[in-house]
């Protein structure tokens, strides 16, 4: 599931990169639904790692069986890998495994990369513990969880998951994150035609709802960007509007056209969303830069009647005399 902030984000990166080659609003919209898309890619290849994974261990299990001198352990190696029965149904899950044929062939790390990986983890404490413990869906899935965690933040791996898109690397530890705690939630149900839920999923209401709401903030923050541009040059108060930094002019455009465009989110927490966006974004200055603009802007847009909230619970302004309880938004 998307958050709003995210989304907000993602916004904010398609109108800057957008920006910078003087695109057009269709150009703009193409890259949005593109960067979502993306993000849904990089959360298969994620959980595909674990299927790529498997045959590539249990050939490294099996090659080191047949090495000269090997040890006992690696001349018996233990059967608790390729009977795990939460690895299996995540390799069997149909939706999974079409969702992978799905991608070209060069989105997975070489199997090198994968052989020098489980060489590491297989000398591990992690696996070690794992072969000796009693086998149980809960331990399978235990290992498997702490298998994907290493996955996921081995270097090589990342690297070569990364390396296909510039805004991967962004993303990469939040879709990790969604996709552990939701292998994480699966029990011994879990089979191979149980659905497993994507990031953004256009089979759950609130991701349609909130994906509309992004794509209709990119919408007006394009269709009102010169509009708002003039607002905010006339707001500059001892600054050189040419010296404004590009992100910081992007996120006022965007929250002048959030507060005019959707009623029932309460116009502090739109302000609060910028204030966060700029501190991941920007500059440490430039949250007090665009606190301090988004203030007078939005006084001068309430006094000419352009911000019109609805809802019950939003949040009233100084001036106006109520004991109204602010309202959050989500």
């Amino acid at each position: 599931m998307l958050s709003r902030h995210f989304l907000r984000a993602k916004v904010l990166q398609s109108l800057y990169a957008c920006q910078m080659v003087s695109s057009e609003l269709y150009q703009v919209e193409l890259s949005f639904k593109d960067s979502i898309a993306q993000f849904n890619t990089l959360g298969t290849i994620q959980l595909g790692l674990l299927a790529r994974m498997r045959p590539v261990a249990l050939r490294v299990l099996d090659d080191l069986s047949h090495k000269f001198l090997p040890s006992e352990a690696e001349r018996n190696p233990s059967s608790r890998l390729s009977e795990n029965v939460f690895l299996l149904a995540l390799c069997d899950n149909l939706v999974l495994r079409r969702r992978m044929e799905s991608l070209p062939s060069g989105s997975w790390p070489d199997e090198d990369v994968l052989r020098t990986f489980f060489l590491h983890f297989r000398s591990s404490g992690v696996y070690s513990a794992y072969v000796e413990s009693p086998q149980t869906f809960e331990s399978d899935q235990t290992f498997v969880l702490q298998l994907f965690r290493a996955l996921v933040n081995d270097g090589a791996v990342r690297s070569a998951v990364c390396e296909q898109s510039l805004l991967w690397n962004d993303d990469f530890d939040q879709l990790a994150q969604y996709n552990f705690m939701m292998l994480k939630a699966l029990d011994v149900s879990f089979a191979a035609d149980s659905y497993l839920p994507l990031m953004y999923d256009e089979r759950v209401e609130k991701d349609v709802e909130d994906y509309r709401f992004a794509f209709e903030l990119l919408r007006s923050a394009c269709v009102q960007h010169d509009e708002n541009q003039e607002l905010i040059r006339s707001h500059l108060r001892g600054w050189d509007f040419e010296r404004v930094a590009v992100i910081d002019l992007i996120l006022i455009n965007m929250a002048i056209a959030e507060v005019t465009s959707f009623p029932t989110i309460p116009e502090r927490v739109t302000i609060d969303e910028y204030i966060e966006l700029s501190k991941e974004f920007s500059t440490e200055r430039s949250k007090l830069f665009i606190n301090g603009i988004l203030d007078r802007i939005f006084s001068q847009l309430r006094a000419a009647g352009r911000i019109n909230k609805t809802g019950r619970g939003l949040p009233v302004w100084p001036e106006e005399e109520t004991d109204e309880a602010q309202g959050q938004e989500e």
